[in-house]
């Protein structure tokens, strides 16, 4: 005796219809590799080799390597670096020292409403604009006068 089969198994649409109807990419989920992203098992092969899902790439900056600091947060925190002993009060205004906070650049973001001279090994175009619009004095490390 012979085992009966189903109707799906016996039609070549296998419950899709016209046989057409089951036949694109988009019947898969696209081509290739497509849809692997972001499941628990996600490896993709790069020139480095292996890559596994949640790896940082060697282009990614960590927070602790971005060594720059706006002109804001130095205008707004200027009495906690006097505390800190990277910043001191003169006569007239402040003199920050970029390098003992362990900043690298200034950066232009916000103003300068104290008078504060700023020691720095870098600033953007932004930011010497500014500290010259407000009255203060950009130093660079290494070029002091």
């Amino acid at each position: 005796m012979t085992k009966r089969r189903s109707k799906k198994n016996k039609s070549g649409s296998h419950g899709h219809g016209s046989s057409k109807k089951n036949r694109g990419a988009g019947s898969r989920g696209g081509r290739g590799n497509a849809g692997r992203g972001k499941k628990a098992k996600h490896e993709k092969m790069t020139e480095d080799g292996l890559h596994k899902l949640g790896e940082k790439g060697e282009g990614f900056k960590d927070a602790e390597d971005q060594t720059g600091i706006n002109l804001r947060d130095i205008d707004q925190r200027i009495e906690s670096f006097v505390e800190a002993g990277v910043a001191e009060e003169t006569d007239n205004g402040y003199v920050f020292d970029a390098e003992e906070a362990g900043y690298k650049k200034i950066l232009g973001s916000g103003q300068l409403t104290k008078e504060i001279e700023i020691h720095a090994e870098k600033f953007s175009s932004t930011a010497e604009n500014k500290i010259e619009e407000a009255g203060a004095k950009a130093v660079k490390v290494g070029e002091e006068e």
